[in-house]
């Protein structure tokens, strides 16, 4: 790995651009570019038609929406759909998350100040105390709950009965989910990466209500570069908006988009520095590999949980690395992708 992709990577780790993850500067950006209704969420086709008919069949009978599962990795809409579902049933939607949701009393108060057919929005609720996820179980399955009342040998338990509601509980990592918990959800759907020309379409959304001028091949680079991903196509967009804006007319064209993805050093294929130090050290430090996740993590000073989450996902989608019971292996893809010569030895055009 390189002296200079090292340092680069160092820039990234603090306010990475191609993460999938909420940054600061995200949130009221992110408000504002959202979707309110389910004609206006780009996408995800299936799972929108299947929520337009439970939500008109629960609109119908005037009952609350079953409680709903979202999966998928991050950056892709799931607390967006919340509240479209909120807005589409003209109820409040309230938000928290697994971690917030501290002891059972926390859970309790939520639960009691929902009115009629409301929304409870839980994102990472995976990660729920197992405490407080038993304690939820009564209050969906039959709308109720059991709350301590009076102390020492004057305690009792009263048990309080809750109004009708929805539970929309959203997960990247699905696999860490219990099947009690996954069971109490009559409506389960995940997220997948979004194609490119969806991508596309959610650039020129964007860039209409940001009040930006970008040309269709603008607006289409952007989007091939973002990694199937909505909200690393909006911080894009932000970005290669700052360069139209000080180095051009603010028209964002192809030739725009190229240059200012290239001074963010993000390639074609939409990978950053990180990305890029972490196929070098598969491919260079370990020959190929396979090599142990904690290995790169060290190797990179950067946490397994960042490479396993964010970083490697893509890769692997892309058909650079590959898990084997061993470890990560680099596979030809990447070697090409670098320029670097392959195991017969021919050399590889750079990216």
């Amino acid at each position: 790995m390189s002296e200079r992709d090292d340092h680069s990577g160092a820039r990234e780790r603090a306010s990475r651009l191609l993460s999938p993850e909420v940054l600061g500067a995200d949130g009221p950006v992110d408000a504002t570019l959202r979707p309110r209704r389910l004609d206006e969420f780009i996408g995800q086709s299936r799972l929108k038609e299947n929520l337009k008919i439970f939500i008109t069949a629960a609109r119908k009978r005037g009952e609350a929406l079953d409680h709903a599962l979202f999966c998928g990795p991050p950056g892709l809409g799931k607390t967006t759909l919340a509240y479209i579902i909120g807005n589409e049933l003209g109820v409040e939607v309230h938000t928290t998350s697994g971690p917030a949701i501290e002891h059972r009393g926390v859970l309790a108060g939520l639960l009691t100040s929902l009115e009629e057919r409301e929304v409870l929005f839980v994102d990472e609720i995976h990660r729920l105390n197992p405490a407080v996820e038993e304690y939820l179980y009564p209050a969906m399955e039959d709308l109720q709950i059991d709350v301590p009342s009076g102390a020492g040998a004057f305690a009792q338990t009263l048990r309080l009965g809750l109004r009708p509601f929805t539970l929309i509980g959203a997960t990247t990592r699905s696999g860490l989910l219990t099947s009690p918990l996954r069971e109490r959800f009559g409506i389960v759907e995940r997220l997948d990466h979004y194609a490119a020309a969806e991508i596309t379409q959610i650039v020129e959304r964007s860039a209409r209500i940001m009040e930006v001028a970008v040309d269709a091949e603008g607006a289409r680079e952007i989007g091939r570069r973002s990694r199937g991903t909505p909200r690393i196509a909006n911080r894009l967009l932000r970005r290669v908006r700052d360069f139209a804006e000080v180095q051009g007319d603010g028209r964002i064209t192809l030739a725009v988009a190229r240059h200012a993805l290239g001074a963010l050093e993000i390639d074609d294929l939409g990978l950053d520095p990180m990305d890029r130090a972490l196929l070098r050290a598969i491919t260079e430090k370990y020959g190929g590999g396979p090599v142990g996740i904690d290995a790169l993590a060290a190797s990179l000073h950067e946490e397994r949980d960042t490479l396993e989450n964010e970083i490697e996902p893509f890769l692997i989608q892309l058909g650079l690395v590959q898990r084997t019971p061993r470890g990560r292996v680099a596979m030809p893809a990447a070697y090409r992708h670098l320029g670097l010569p392959d195991e017969r030895g021919g050399q590889r055009t750079m990216f």
